[in-house]
Protein backbone atom coordinates (compact mmCIF):
# COMPACT_ATOMS: atom_id res chain seq x y z
CA UNK A 1 0.00 0.00 0.00
CA UNK A 2 2.80 2.62 -0.91
CA UNK A 3 0.39 4.83 -1.47
CA UNK A 4 -1.94 4.89 1.39
CA UNK A 5 1.90 5.16 2.93
CA UNK A 6 2.59 8.33 1.39
CA UNK A 7 -0.97 10.05 2.29
CA UNK A 8 -0.37 9.45 5.67
CA UNK A 9 2.87 11.12 6.01
CA UNK A 10 1.62 13.91 3.79
CA UNK A 11 -1.32 14.13 6.52
CA UNK A 12 1.64 14.14 9.18
CA UNK A 13 3.43 17.02 7.62
CA UNK A 14 0.83 19.91 8.84
CA UNK A 15 1.83 18.95 12.31
CA UNK A 16 5.28 18.56 11.69
CA UNK A 17 4.87 22.51 10.58
CA UNK A 18 2.57 23.05 13.58
CA UNK A 19 5.31 21.62 15.92
CA UNK A 20 7.68 24.71 14.59
CA UNK A 21 10.19 22.07 13.01
CA UNK A 22 11.90 21.50 9.56
CA UNK A 23 11.20 17.53 10.03
CA UNK A 24 10.41 15.09 12.84
CA UNK A 25 12.03 11.62 13.66
CA UNK A 26 9.94 9.00 13.82
CA UNK A 27 11.26 6.55 16.29
CA UNK A 28 7.82 4.61 17.64
CA UNK A 29 7.91 1.08 15.75
CA UNK A 30 4.32 0.89 15.19
CA UNK A 31 4.36 4.26 13.91
CA UNK A 32 7.11 3.57 11.49
CA UNK A 33 4.88 1.06 10.50
CA UNK A 34 2.17 2.82 10.05
CA UNK A 35 3.73 5.57 7.60
CA UNK A 36 5.42 2.86 5.97
CA UNK A 37 4.78 -0.60 6.00
CA UNK A 38 7.74 -1.66 7.47
CA UNK A 39 7.42 -3.81 10.63
CA UNK A 40 10.67 -4.36 12.45
CA UNK A 41 12.93 -4.25 16.26
CA UNK A 42 14.98 -1.60 14.85
CA UNK A 43 13.93 1.46 12.43
CA UNK A 44 13.11 5.29 12.99
CA UNK A 45 11.50 7.43 9.57
CA UNK A 46 12.85 10.71 8.82
CA UNK A 47 9.98 13.22 7.72
CA UNK A 48 10.92 16.76 6.09
CA UNK A 49 7.94 19.03 6.39
CA UNK A 50 8.17 19.87 2.96
CA UNK A 51 10.27 17.15 1.52
CA UNK A 52 10.83 13.25 0.62
CA UNK A 53 11.21 10.86 3.48
CA UNK A 54 14.25 9.10 4.66
CA UNK A 55 13.46 5.30 6.42
CA UNK A 56 16.95 4.10 8.28
CA UNK A 57 16.71 -0.11 8.93
CA UNK A 58 19.43 -2.21 9.65
CA UNK A 59 20.77 -5.39 7.49
CA UNK A 60 18.65 -7.50 8.78
CA UNK A 61 15.34 -5.58 7.22
CA UNK A 62 16.87 -3.35 4.16
CA UNK A 63 15.50 -6.57 1.72
CA UNK A 64 11.71 -6.15 3.48
CA UNK A 65 11.99 -2.51 3.39
CA UNK A 66 13.08 -2.25 -0.72
CA UNK A 67 9.97 -4.40 -1.21
CA UNK A 68 7.36 -3.16 1.45
CA UNK A 69 8.46 0.39 1.03
CA UNK A 70 9.74 1.36 -2.18
CA UNK A 71 8.48 4.61 -2.34
CA UNK A 72 10.63 6.00 0.80
CA UNK A 73 14.76 6.48 0.59
CA UNK A 74 16.51 3.59 2.85
CA UNK A 75 19.36 4.04 4.48
CA UNK A 76 21.31 0.82 5.87
CA UNK A 77 22.56 1.94 9.32
CA UNK A 78 22.07 -0.14 12.43
CA UNK A 79 22.04 3.24 14.63
CA UNK A 80 19.46 4.53 12.99
CA UNK A 81 18.58 7.54 15.00
CA UNK A 82 21.66 9.06 14.96
CA UNK A 83 22.12 8.21 11.34
CA UNK A 84 18.86 10.32 10.53
CA UNK A 85 19.30 13.12 12.97
CA UNK A 86 22.86 13.48 11.24
CA UNK A 87 21.30 13.20 7.92
CA UNK A 88 18.91 15.84 8.77
CA UNK A 89 21.43 18.34 9.88
CA UNK A 90 23.65 17.61 6.86
CA UNK A 91 20.34 18.69 4.45
CA UNK A 92 19.85 21.56 6.50
CA UNK A 93 16.98 20.40 9.04
CA UNK A 94 17.96 22.12 11.95
CA UNK A 95 14.92 22.04 14.01
CA UNK A 96 14.09 18.25 14.57
CA UNK A 97 10.66 16.92 16.00
CA UNK A 98 10.41 13.81 18.31
CA UNK A 99 8.21 11.93 19.83
CA UNK A 100 8.45 12.67 23.55
CA UNK A 101 6.37 9.80 24.61
CA UNK A 102 8.52 7.12 23.72
CA UNK A 103 12.05 8.80 23.99
CA UNK A 104 14.08 7.93 26.47
CA UNK A 105 16.23 10.61 28.16
CA UNK A 106 19.41 8.98 27.30
CA UNK A 107 18.67 8.91 23.82
CA UNK A 108 17.61 12.55 23.66
CA UNK A 109 20.86 13.69 25.39
CA UNK A 110 22.94 11.70 22.31
CA UNK A 111 20.40 13.29 19.53
CA UNK A 112 21.16 16.37 21.06
CA UNK A 113 24.80 16.41 20.71
CA UNK A 114 24.32 15.99 16.67
CA UNK A 115 26.88 18.39 14.95
CA UNK A 116 24.74 20.94 13.09
CA UNK A 117 21.15 20.48 15.11
CA UNK A 118 19.45 23.64 16.24
CA UNK A 119 16.74 22.54 18.64
CA UNK A 120 15.17 18.87 18.80
CA UNK A 121 11.46 19.84 20.07
CA UNK A 122 8.18 17.68 21.02
CA UNK A 123 6.06 16.30 17.94
CA UNK A 124 3.59 15.28 20.47
CA UNK A 125 0.86 12.07 19.59
CA UNK A 126 0.52 13.58 15.92
CA UNK A 127 0.88 10.06 14.40
CA UNK A 128 -0.98 8.61 16.94
CA UNK A 129 -4.06 10.88 16.59
CA UNK A 130 -3.82 10.01 12.71
CA UNK A 131 -4.49 6.61 13.06
CA UNK A 132 -7.41 6.65 15.12
CA UNK A 133 -9.14 7.14 11.91
CA UNK A 134 -8.53 4.27 9.63
CA UNK A 135 -8.42 3.93 5.91
CA UNK A 136 -10.69 1.67 4.50
CA UNK A 137 -7.82 -0.97 3.63
CA UNK A 138 -6.93 -1.13 7.40
CA UNK A 139 -10.55 -1.81 8.05
CA UNK A 140 -10.71 -4.83 6.16
CA UNK A 141 -7.51 -6.35 7.51
CA UNK A 142 -9.40 -5.72 11.49
CA UNK A 143 -12.44 -7.23 10.20
CA UNK A 144 -10.43 -10.35 9.24
CA UNK A 145 -8.83 -10.34 12.48
CA UNK A 146 -12.25 -10.41 14.17
CA UNK A 147 -13.66 -13.02 12.02
CA UNK A 148 -10.49 -15.06 12.93
CA UNK A 149 -11.14 -14.26 16.93
CA UNK A 150 -15.00 -15.00 16.17
CA UNK A 151 -13.85 -18.70 14.55
CA UNK A 152 -11.43 -19.82 17.26
CA UNK A 153 -14.09 -19.19 19.84
CA UNK A 154 -16.77 -21.32 18.24
CA UNK A 155 -14.55 -24.07 17.79
CA UNK A 156 -13.40 -23.55 21.21
CA UNK A 157 -16.19 -23.10 23.28
CA UNK A 158 -18.16 -26.68 22.66
CA UNK A 159 -15.00 -28.29 23.81
CA UNK A 160 -15.27 -26.49 27.60
CA UNK A 161 -15.55 -29.40 30.40
CA UNK A 162 -15.36 -29.39 33.79
CA UNK A 163 -12.59 -30.52 34.62
CA UNK A 164 -10.17 -28.43 32.13
CA UNK A 165 -7.91 -26.16 33.66
CA UNK A 166 -8.10 -22.31 32.52
CA UNK A 167 -4.74 -22.18 31.03
CA UNK A 168 -5.63 -25.40 29.09
CA UNK A 169 -8.89 -23.70 27.77
CA UNK A 170 -6.66 -20.52 27.01
CA UNK A 171 -4.14 -22.60 24.98
CA UNK A 172 -7.02 -24.59 22.94
CA UNK A 173 -8.12 -20.84 21.67
CA UNK A 174 -5.03 -19.28 20.98
CA UNK A 175 -4.07 -22.45 18.64
CA UNK A 176 -7.47 -22.32 17.01
CA UNK A 177 -7.05 -18.54 16.14
CA UNK A 178 -3.31 -19.83 14.75
CA UNK A 179 -4.63 -22.58 12.78
CA UNK A 180 -7.55 -20.24 11.39
CA UNK A 181 -5.48 -17.49 10.25
CA UNK A 182 -3.91 -15.00 12.89
CA UNK A 183 -0.15 -14.32 12.76
CA UNK A 184 -0.70 -14.79 16.54
CA UNK A 185 -2.73 -13.63 19.74
CA UNK A 186 -2.90 -10.05 19.72
CA UNK A 187 -2.61 -10.24 23.79
CA UNK A 188 -2.45 -13.54 25.98
CA UNK A 189 -5.96 -14.51 26.17
CA UNK A 190 -7.78 -14.38 29.84
CA UNK A 191 -9.69 -17.20 31.10
CA UNK A 192 -10.88 -16.34 34.38
CA UNK A 193 -13.36 -19.57 36.15
CA UNK A 194 -15.58 -18.94 39.06
CA UNK A 195 -14.54 -16.50 41.82
CA UNK A 196 -10.97 -15.72 39.77
CA UNK A 197 -13.89 -14.01 37.46
CA UNK A 198 -13.74 -10.75 39.74
CA UNK A 199 -10.18 -10.51 38.43
CA UNK A 200 -10.75 -8.25 35.32
CA UNK A 201 -7.30 -9.16 33.71
CA UNK A 202 -6.81 -12.90 36.08
CA UNK A 203 -3.93 -14.74 34.16
CA UNK A 204 -5.19 -18.29 33.29
CA UNK A 205 -4.24 -20.91 36.06
CA UNK A 206 -4.38 -24.08 36.64
CA UNK A 207 -7.86 -23.92 38.60
CA UNK A 208 -9.89 -26.32 36.98
CA UNK A 209 -13.59 -25.52 35.46
CA UNK A 210 -15.56 -26.71 37.56
CA UNK A 211 -20.20 -26.72 37.24
CA UNK A 212 -21.67 -23.68 38.32
CA UNK A 213 -18.83 -21.24 37.18
CA UNK A 214 -19.13 -18.36 35.03
CA UNK A 215 -16.38 -18.37 32.70
CA UNK A 216 -14.83 -15.38 30.81
CA UNK A 217 -12.88 -15.66 27.80
CA UNK A 218 -11.07 -12.52 26.63
CA UNK A 219 -9.28 -13.30 23.56
CA UNK A 220 -8.36 -11.40 20.14
CA UNK A 221 -6.15 -12.43 16.69
CA UNK A 222 -3.62 -10.34 15.37
CA UNK A 223 -3.36 -10.38 11.60
CA UNK A 224 -1.21 -8.38 9.36
CA UNK A 225 -0.77 -5.97 12.07
CA UNK A 226 -4.22 -5.59 13.21
CA UNK A 227 -5.43 -6.49 16.19
CA UNK A 228 -9.13 -7.85 17.44
CA UNK A 229 -10.44 -7.69 20.73
CA UNK A 230 -13.55 -10.04 22.18
CA UNK A 231 -14.97 -11.10 25.36
CA UNK A 232 -17.80 -13.51 26.16
CA UNK A 233 -18.88 -14.87 29.47
CA UNK A 234 -20.32 -18.64 29.31
CA UNK A 235 -22.20 -20.76 32.51
CA UNK A 236 -21.18 -24.10 32.42
CA UNK A 237 -24.00 -25.97 34.07
CA UNK A 238 -27.70 -23.89 34.94
CA UNK A 239 -26.74 -20.46 35.94
CA UNK A 240 -28.05 -19.24 39.98
CA UNK A 241 -30.31 -16.70 39.86
CA UNK A 242 -27.86 -14.12 40.80
CA UNK A 243 -25.37 -14.71 37.80
CA UNK A 244 -27.94 -14.53 35.21
CA UNK A 245 -29.38 -11.40 36.44
CA UNK A 246 -25.36 -10.06 36.37
CA UNK A 247 -24.72 -11.12 33.16
CA UNK A 248 -28.44 -9.77 31.74
CA UNK A 249 -27.31 -6.36 33.29
CA UNK A 250 -24.01 -5.81 31.63
CA UNK A 251 -25.41 -7.17 28.33
CA UNK A 252 -27.89 -4.17 28.65
CA UNK A 253 -25.20 -1.89 29.92
CA UNK A 254 -22.99 -3.29 27.00
CA UNK A 255 -26.53 -3.01 24.08
CA UNK A 256 -26.54 0.87 25.34
CA UNK A 257 -22.81 1.62 25.03
CA UNK A 258 -23.30 -0.26 21.77
CA UNK A 259 -26.08 1.74 20.90
CA UNK A 260 -24.55 5.50 21.88
CA UNK A 261 -21.35 4.47 19.69
CA UNK A 262 -22.67 6.82 17.16
CA UNK A 263 -20.48 9.91 14.70
CA UNK A 264 -20.09 13.11 17.28
CA UNK A 265 -20.77 11.40 20.08
CA UNK A 266 -18.30 12.28 23.49
CA UNK A 267 -16.34 9.50 24.29
CA UNK A 268 -16.91 10.57 27.79
CA UNK A 269 -21.31 10.16 26.89
CA UNK A 270 -20.63 6.81 25.69
CA UNK A 271 -19.35 5.53 28.57
CA UNK A 272 -22.18 7.00 30.67
CA UNK A 273 -24.43 5.47 28.65
CA UNK A 274 -23.30 1.87 30.15
CA UNK A 275 -21.95 3.01 32.97
CA UNK A 276 -25.37 4.59 34.44
CA UNK A 277 -27.33 1.47 33.98
CA UNK A 278 -24.40 -0.81 35.89
CA UNK A 279 -24.67 2.35 38.68
CA UNK A 280 -28.31 2.26 39.03
CA UNK A 281 -28.20 -1.35 39.28
CA UNK A 282 -25.98 -0.81 42.49
CA UNK A 283 -23.01 -1.89 41.48
CA UNK A 284 -21.13 1.22 40.45
CA UNK A 285 -18.06 0.25 42.38
CA UNK A 286 -17.96 -3.12 40.46
CA UNK A 287 -17.10 -1.03 37.03
CA UNK A 288 -13.90 0.14 37.54
CA UNK A 289 -12.09 0.19 34.23
CA UNK A 290 -13.06 1.86 30.93
CA UNK A 291 -15.90 1.21 28.56
CA UNK A 292 -13.59 0.61 25.80
CA UNK A 293 -10.57 1.75 23.77
CA UNK A 294 -9.28 2.41 20.28
CA UNK A 295 -7.81 -0.77 18.10
CA UNK A 296 -5.57 -1.13 15.14
CA UNK A 297 -2.03 -1.70 15.13
CA UNK A 298 -2.20 -1.64 18.59
CA UNK A 299 -4.46 -3.89 21.04
CA UNK A 300 -5.01 -0.06 23.15
CA UNK A 301 -5.13 2.74 20.87
CA UNK A 302 -6.92 6.20 21.02
CA UNK A 303 -9.45 7.12 21.25
CA UNK A 304 -10.54 5.77 24.74
CA UNK A 305 -13.99 5.71 25.99
CA UNK A 306 -14.07 6.61 30.16
CA UNK A 307 -14.99 8.65 32.66
CA UNK A 308 -14.14 12.60 32.11
CA UNK A 309 -12.04 10.86 28.92
CA UNK A 310 -12.13 13.97 26.46
CA UNK A 311 -12.61 13.87 22.57
CA UNK A 312 -15.85 12.96 20.23
CA UNK A 313 -16.08 10.24 18.23
CA UNK A 314 -15.23 10.07 14.31
CA UNK A 315 -16.23 8.63 11.34
CA UNK A 316 -14.03 5.09 10.41
CA UNK A 317 -12.88 4.89 14.32
CA UNK A 318 -12.57 1.39 15.53
CA UNK A 319 -13.34 1.03 18.87
CA UNK A 320 -14.21 -1.80 21.78
CA UNK A 321 -17.44 -1.68 24.04
CA UNK A 322 -16.66 -3.78 27.04
CA UNK A 323 -18.67 -3.56 29.78
CA UNK A 324 -17.78 -5.36 32.97
CA UNK A 325 -18.95 -6.29 36.96
CA UNK A 326 -17.10 -8.21 39.28
CA UNK A 327 -17.73 -9.33 42.61
CA UNK A 328 -14.97 -10.03 44.76
CA UNK A 329 -15.55 -13.76 46.30
CA UNK A 330 -18.16 -14.87 43.42
CA UNK A 331 -17.16 -13.79 40.20
CA UNK A 332 -17.59 -11.36 37.50
CA UNK A 333 -19.19 -10.82 33.79
CA UNK A 334 -17.84 -9.02 30.75
CA UNK A 335 -19.03 -8.79 27.48
CA UNK A 336 -16.99 -6.63 24.93
CA UNK A 337 -17.41 -6.83 21.07
CA UNK A 338 -15.66 -4.75 18.40
CA UNK A 339 -16.88 -2.19 16.41
CA UNK A 340 -16.21 0.89 13.77
CA UNK A 341 -18.02 4.25 14.25
CA UNK A 342 -19.34 4.98 10.72
CA UNK A 343 -21.16 8.25 9.49
CA UNK A 344 -24.48 7.78 7.87
CA UNK A 345 -28.25 8.37 8.72
CA UNK A 346 -29.73 6.33 11.52
CA UNK A 347 -28.22 3.78 13.63
CA UNK A 348 -27.91 0.69 11.33
CA UNK A 349 -25.16 3.04 9.69
CA UNK A 350 -23.63 4.10 12.24
CA UNK A 351 -21.86 1.79 12.87
CA UNK A 352 -20.53 -2.33 12.13
CA UNK A 353 -20.15 -4.76 14.36
CA UNK A 354 -16.91 -7.15 13.60
CA UNK A 355 -17.04 -9.73 16.84
CA UNK A 356 -19.42 -12.07 15.98
CA UNK A 357 -20.16 -15.60 17.11
CA UNK A 358 -22.25 -18.26 16.24
CA UNK A 359 -22.58 -19.55 19.45
CA UNK A 360 -23.15 -16.93 21.25
CA UNK A 361 -26.82 -14.71 20.63
CA UNK A 362 -26.27 -11.24 21.71
CA UNK A 363 -27.78 -10.75 24.82
CA UNK A 364 -28.64 -14.67 25.93
CA UNK A 365 -26.12 -16.39 28.13
CA UNK A 366 -24.31 -19.29 26.88
CA UNK A 367 -25.40 -22.52 28.94
CA UNK A 368 -22.76 -25.27 28.76
CA UNK A 369 -23.39 -28.91 29.67
CA UNK A 370 -20.54 -29.66 32.53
Amino acid sequence: MPESHALRRERLQPAIVASGADAALITTLVNVRYLTGLASSNAALLVPADGPPVLATDSRYVLAAERDCPDVELLNVRPVETALAELAAARGLGRLAFEAQEMTVERHAALATTEGLAALVPLGHAVEQLRVVKDEAELALLARACEITGQAFDQTVTRIRAGMTERELAVLVERAMVDAGAEKPAFDTIVASGTNGAIPHHAPGSRCLEEGDMITIDCGARYAGYHADMTRTVMLGEPAAWQRDLYDLVATAQRAGIDAAVPGAAAAGVDAAARDIIAAAGHGGHFGHGLGHGVGLEIHEAPQLGVAKPGTLGDRVPLTVEPGVYLPGLGGVRIEDTLVVRSGAGLAASRDLLTTTQTVTPGELLVLEP
